[in-house]
C-alpha cells in the first residue's frame, strides 16, 4: 500500500474524543436512545459518521460509553450516597442527588437512565437492557448498604433492606420523571421531605 494511505490511516483524530462523548451523552440524555438519530449525534459531536464509527463503534457502543460517562459524572451522586454514615442519610443523599441532577440548570431535564429507556421498538432493546442492568445494580448496592445498617444497629433488626432499596429507587426515578415533566428543584425537594418522614428523626 502507498505511504499516503498509511499516513491517512495513522493520522491522529482531528477532534477531542472526550468532548465528543460528552456531547453524545447529552443528546442521549435529552432524547433517549431511539430518539437520538445518528445525524443528531454526529451533528452535536461535530464529527462525521465515519469518524464516529472509528472512534466509538456503532450507536449501541456509543450509548454504552455515554451511560458510563453519565454514571461517573452527573449520576455519581448515587455512589457517593452509599458512603453516608446512616441509612437515612444514604436515602436523603440519594434523593437530593436525584433532584439536583435532574433539575440542574443548563442540563437536560430528567435522568439518562429514564430518558434513555424511553424506547418502544426492538431497536431500543439494547438500551433498555443496559439501563435495566444499571438500575438493578444500583438497587442491589442500596440493599446491601441498608443490610449493613441493620447489622450496625442503625436500622431495626426487622427492617427489610430490599423494600427500603426499592422504595428509594422508586422515589428517585419518580423524581426524574417529574423533573422531565417540568417540576422545579424546590418542588421536588418538598417531595423528598415527605419521603424522609417515613424514616423518622
Amino acid at each position: 500500500m502507498s505511504d499516503a494511505r498509511n499516513a491517512v490511516i495513522g493520522r491522529p483524530r482531528e477532534f477531542d474524543v472526550d468532548d465528543a462523548l460528552e456531547r453524545a451523552m447529552r443528546v442521549f440524555w435529552e432524547r433517549g436512545y431511539e430518539g437520538a438519530s445518528l445525524v443528531d449525534l454526529t451533528t452535536a459531536m461535530g464529527i462525521t459518521k465515519p469518524s464516529m464509527y472509528a472512534a466509538f463503534g456503532n450507536k449501541e457502543q456509543l450509548f454504552r460509553r455515554a451511560v458510563q460517562r453519565y454514571a461517573e459524572g452527573p449520576g455519581h451522586y448515587a455512589k457517593l450516597a452509599l458512603e453516608e454514615p446512616t441509612a437515612r442519610a444514604v436515602a436523603e443523599a440519594f434523593l437530593r442527588g436525584a433532584v439536583g441532577t435532574t433539575t440542574s440548570p443548563g442540563d437536560p431535564a430528567g435522568c439518562l437512565s429514564v430518558q434513555g429507556a424511553l424506547a418502544s421498538g426492538d431497536g431500543g432493546r439494547p438500551a433498555r437492557d443496559l439501563l435495566a442492568g444499571w438500575r438493578n445494580d444500583t438497587n442491589r448496592q442500596l440493599e446491601e448498604r441498608f443490610r449493613r445498617a441493620i447489622t450496625e444497629g442503625d436500622l431495626p433488626h426487622d427492617a427489610d433492606p430490599g423494600r427500603l432499596a426499592r422504595f428509594t429507587m422508586t422515589m428517585a426515578f419518580g423524581i426524574a420523571v417529574q423533573a422531565a415533566g417540568g417540576l422545579r428543584g424546590e418542588q421536588l425537594d418538598d417531595v423528598v421531605d415527605m419521603a424522609l418522614r417515613t424514616w423518622g428523626p
